[in-house]
């Protein structure tokens, strides 16, 4: 075990198998290591930093930056993943990884071109969006079950990955609002599974006596899932609909920001279900404006900067609203409620 992962672990964090011989660290966005300023100084900050950071970065040529990023690549698994000409999408361990925040890295993530990078306002952002996808999906859950305390609670997690996002909003929910939970299941659909995996090993570790799910009746399920054919999504929301479950979806980097417009709004017709699904669904879209237009065409990983404008009428096709948003730079955090209609 390295240095770093002990002086984690005296500091109260837990550490889970991530395959391959790898432990990482479990995000609690409760513990002061993880928490990533979210009010309006926090916000202002980051966008000054991340501003400053495209200013210098459009002064560096082209070709120099591409040498920049490529010599930097050889020795930043981060990098190599963001770079990756083969890579359309990051994968779920690599993204979980990179929103540890800096102090919190161990192996095979700590090189100092992984640090240097875990600490740009670009990467700042991705932990910020986490941190207000599971608050949102806390609060959702929070209002459906405040009339039914212990009522089942379904947590629907499209492209989850390792599910942090499910997983924290629970954790708050235990902390916050403690007579709220009665069984919950986190279902998270993905085609992989080493991500799930790691949440599940997450799971475990969070449920051990002393820890913050410890006596809680809490599962995490991974389905296989290609959002282009939604007929897993569709048993999902069957199922939860026959056990009287309350139903909160998301997607965190996933869906919204990655899928067509067609699938967006044939999975969130699935989760509608007529008015029957998921009265709430919370996730990231991209941001339009031109500076995160430019950091995707640079990029392999081929999100679609839709921003809010863009986003809303899929939503709306599907029987969806805007309820909040929250922003964070290069995304919107959003949470979408049943509004009327919808022609899906």
């Amino acid at each position: 075990m390295s240095d770093r992962a002990e002086a984690l672990i005296r500091d109260g964090v837990l550490l889970a198998p991530a395959g391959d011989g790898v432990a990482l660290p479990v995000i609690d966005l409760t513990h002061p290591r993880f928490a990533v300023p979210d009010d309006d100084a926090g916000i202002k900050a980051l966008r000054r930093a991340f501003m400053e950071n495209e200013r210098r970065q459009a002064r560096v040529p082209r070709f120099l930056m591409r040498w920049m990023i490529a010599s930097a690549a050889r020795k930043s698994r981060f990098l190599r993943a963001v770079f990756d000409p083969e890579a359309t999408f990051l994968d779920g361990i690599t993204t979980y990884a990179m929103k540890l925040g800096e102090a919190n890295l161990v192996p095979p993530f700590d090189a100092d071109a992984d640090k240097r990078f875990a600490r740009s306002p670009h990467v700042t952002c991705l932990r910020l969006r986490m941190q207000q996808t599971a608050a949102l999906i806390a609060d959702a859950a929070a209002r459906d079950l405040r009339d039914a305390p212990g009522r089942p609670l379904h947590l629907v997690d499209i492209a989850g990955g390792p599910a942090m996002d499910a997983l924290n909003a629970v954790i708050v929910l235990a902390r916050s609002w403690p007579g709220l939970l009665g069984p919950v299941r986190i279902l998270v659909l993905d085609p992989d599974e080493t991500g799930p995996a790691f949440g599940a090993a997450a799971l475990k570790e969070l449920a051990r006596p002393g820890r913050p799910l410890h006596g809680l009746d809490v599962v995490l399920q991974r389905i296989s899932y290609d959002w282009a054919d939604t007929a897993p999504l569709d048993d999902c929301i069957a199922g939860a609909i026959a056990s009287g479950a309350a139903i909160v979806a998301s997607s965190e980097g996933g869906l919204f920001e990655y899928g067509s417009d067609e699938a967006i709004v044939r999975n969130l017709a699935s989760l509608h279900a007529a008015g029957r699904g998921a009265r709430a669904v919370v996730g990231s879209v991209t941001s339009s404006d031109d500076h995160r237009r430019r950091m995707v065409a640079q990029s392999s990983v081929k999100v679609i900067p839709r921003g809010l404008a863009g986003f809303a009428p899929l939503a709306a096709r599907a029987g969806y609203a805007i309820a909040r948003s929250r922003p964070a730079i290069v995304s919107d955090q959003v949470e979408l409620v049943m509004g009327r209609g919808g022609d899906a």
